[in-house]
């Protein structure tokens, strides 16, 4: 007999293979009367959509707020659910709701982001390559090794690395350039590594780009060496971006950015209890004169369905 929690289970690794974002939503203390209990478990999805139970609507509403909200910040969170007057208290790692629809008890879920790994694209299968592929899952990547001529690097990896040893070096490299691959750099000597990027069709700021030789300058000399080096400047390089102030984007990387910031929606104030609301299609919500209102629960929504004028100067 297939379980909740089995199907949580397969439907997370489902998730992970196709390296979707989720969340996991686990009850570690609830303090009766709660509907759920501790163990309880649930997957939000970047949607809002919640798969599972970790509590009524009441206490949904809240899940699908901060999950959202820790799958922008890929940080967990430690979310405590209580009754009273609508408020918010947050500490690090921490926050706690007040909710007046909550007619008792409390609770604490866990929000743990689910964020696929960093991908990496190595092209190639020398020794340094695979060197790469064995280290790179070592520090939290997600190494791929791929053949030069079907490489389709996207903006979301982090790096593009060829060691190929001249075969398919020049297609790879400038749609890792064209895609704005933060990290690119190929596995070649001074002399070699000149001449591929005087031969790549990119303009001269992109081919300032490519790292080569690849790698910080440790005296490697064996293919594991080579391949820690790589992996070392990569990790440098990742870690300055987060701390130095971003370069002016082009119009393209411009647009994923704002699309990227559109991802985390916005919220709305149900109009019954003061709740804030995800302003999600997720949500419960309905139609009132032209405008779209979200509530917390059915018992919300069905309070302003019976009279709408009650509530309408709090839209």
């Amino acid at each position: 007999m297939t379980t909740m929690a089995d199907t949580l289970a397969a439907r997370a690794n489902d998730l992970a293979s196709r390296r979707e974002p989720f969340v996991h939503a686990t009850v570690v203390r609830a303090q009766h009367p709660t509907s759920a209990h501790a163990g309880d478990t649930a997957l939000v999805m970047p949607g809002g959509d919640i798969l599972g139970f970790v509590g009524g609507n009441c206490v949904e509403s809240s899940v699908r707020e901060y999950s959202l909200q820790v799958l922008a910040s890929q940080e967990p969170l430690l979310l405590r659910v209580v009754p009273g007057e609508p408020s918010r208290t947050a500490g690090e790692g921490a926050v706690e709701v007040s909710n007046p629809c909550l007619s008792g008890g409390a609770i604490e879920i866990f929000l743990q982001p689910r964020i696929p790994a960093p991908r990496v694209l190595v092209v190639g299968t020398t020794p340094v390559a695979q060197a790469l592929a064995t280290l790179g899952a070592g520090v939290g990547l997600a190494v791929e090794l791929i053949d030069g001529d079907s490489a389709r690097p996207q903006a979301g990896d982090a790096a593009l690395i060829v060691a190929s040893h001249g075969k398919a070096e020049e297609a790879a490299l400038e749609a890792a350039l064209r895609a704005e691959v933060p990290y690119v750099a190929l596995v070649a000597s001074g002399t070699r590594g000149a001449a591929v990027l005087e031969s790549l069709d990119v303009d001269p700021e992109q081919r300032s780009r490519v790292f080569t030789p690849a790698g910080l300058r440790l005296g490697a000399r064996t293919p594991g060496e080579i391949a820690l080096s790589i992996l070392a400047q990569l990790i440098q390089e990742r870690a300055t971006s987060r701390t130095t102030a971003p370069a002016p984007l082009s119009p393209d990387a411009a647009a994923r950015e704002e699309t990227a910031l559109a991802a985390v929606p916005a919220t709305a104030i149900d109009p019954v209890c003061g709740m804030t609301v995800p302003a999600v299609e997720s949500s419960l919500q309905i139609e009132h004169n032209g405008v779209t209102v979200y509530f917390c629960s059915p018992g919300c929504r069905a309070a302003f369905r019976k009279d709408p004028e009650r509530y309408a100067l709090t839209l």
